[in-house]
Parts: structure tokens; C-alpha cells; sequence
């Protein structure tokens, strides 16, 4: 677990950008599943194929008996350690908006 300390020197050096770690998800999200039986799950993500919470509900959809799970990002996001800028500096142009949908997993 990260100290006060360590989480200070990080914002200091602007490699604040932190990830819930999948077990970690599996560890509190297991006492939630009568919760989550026929719901739709929202991911707002940087990226979601580095968010762990939309790992955990796309390998979990069944278990939980989901019946959607949707994560919005935008395409180009970067991943670990730097934050998602609305314009992509190469080009000028704004990113553009990303939606994943899983309806079903078999």
C-alpha cells in the first residue's frame, strides 16, 4: 500500500495516475454479486484495456448475472502514468469518443 509520503512524491514528479489492481477488485466486489444480477455496469475509463474494473466485469458478466456492460473512453487514450489530453498533440484534432458494449459472454 502506498504512504502518504509515496503518494506526495508521485503528484511532485506528475506520475499521479493510479490503477485499482484486479485483485483488489475481486477481493471487495465478491460481496456484491445480488447486486449486480440483471443491472447495466458503466466503466468510465482512461482506457479500457488497462481498466481492471472492466476486467473484473467482463470476466466476472456471468458470475454476476450482468446484463450489460458498457465502458466509454477515447480512442488514443494513454495508458499508465500520463494523463488523457482532450487533444491529441500530434495532430490538433480532439480525441474521439470510444464505446465498448458486452451484452453477452460465453
Amino acid at each position: 500500500m502506498a504512504g502518504n509520503k509515496s503518494l506526495n512524491a508521485a503528484a511532485k514528479a506528475k506520475q499521479d495516475e493510479f490503477y485499482t489492481q484486479l485483485t483488489d477488485n475481486e477481493k471487495e466486489l465478491r460481496y456484491y454479486k445480488k447486486h449486480f444480477r440483471g443491472k447495466t455496469v458503466l466503466c468510465n475509463c482512461d482506457d479500457q484495456y488497462e481498466s481492471n474494473f472492466f476486467r473484473y466485469f467482463a470476466m466476472n458478466f456471468n458470475f454476476l448475472g450482468l446484463k450489460k456492460l458498457i465502458a466509454t473512453c477515447y480512442t488514443g487514450s494513454p495508458i499508465a502514468g500520463r494523463q488523457l489530453s482532450f487533444f491529441d498533440a500530434e495532430e490538433g484534432e480532439p480525441n474521439r469518443p470510444y464505446k465498448a458494449v458486452i451484452t453477452t459472454v460465453r
